[in-house]
């Protein structure tokens, strides 16, 4: 895992292009007026120049995930809060190929390693749509509590979805670290 930079254009448009369908029906929808990242490489670098900007500023910390050095998906530490909330939120996406493969739960363990033990936070949560079944199948394998239903948490594909979330507290984290960095980043 890496940031992204404006040099990954290419190979990332290739991977959100070809699994458009697969990853748009998660996603928030895109404002028409915006430019797409997908297919304006100038909006790809702003993307890319905004994030390192997020990271600078501690408020996101968004990480290319790469298989055998290609681009297979991204997994991001977003909505980063400090003061008496110390908590962030993670979200990922694969390439359809990739799926199943358990790149995403190595992706989210090596993710919470960051967030607790590096940037210092007490909670991090995913939150995921109930009908997401895969997604939600990665919170199973890494045994995520879960902290029940948001209802309307999210706009995603143009409509206000309720959400399960889980969440893991640094607390949690310092118990079962060990077990999860054995299991998927050794």
């Amino acid at each position: 895992m890496r940031p992204l930079a404006a040099s990954d254009f290419r190979p990332w448009s290739e991977v959100r292009s070809r699994n458009a369908e697969w990853l748009t029906t998660w996603e928030p929808m895109r404002q028409p007026t915006v430019p797409d990242p997908t297919t304006d490489r100038s909006a790809f670098t702003s993307r890319c120049v905004q994030r390192d900007r997020d990271r600078a500023n501690g408020v996101a910390y968004q990480f290319g995930l790469f298989v055998d050095q290609h681009i297979a998906g991204e997994v991001n530490l977003n909505n980063v809060v400090r003061g008496a909330m110390q908590s962030g939120t993670i979200g990922y996406w694969i390439d359809q190929r990739h799926a199943g493969q358990a790149y995403v739960s190595e992706g989210v363990v090596a993710l919470m390693l960051f967030a607790f033990e590096q940037l210092g936070l007490h909670r991090v949560e995913i939150c995921i749509v109930p009908r997401n079944t895969n997604s939600r199948r990665v919170m199973e394998k890494l045994d995520l509590r879960d902290e029940g239903i948001a209802l309307r948490y999210l706009e995603i594909n143009g409509i206000w979805e309720d959400h399960v979330r889980y969440a893991m507290t640094a607390e949690e984290w310092r118990l079962r670290r060990d077990d999860l960095v054995a299991a998927w980043l050794q």
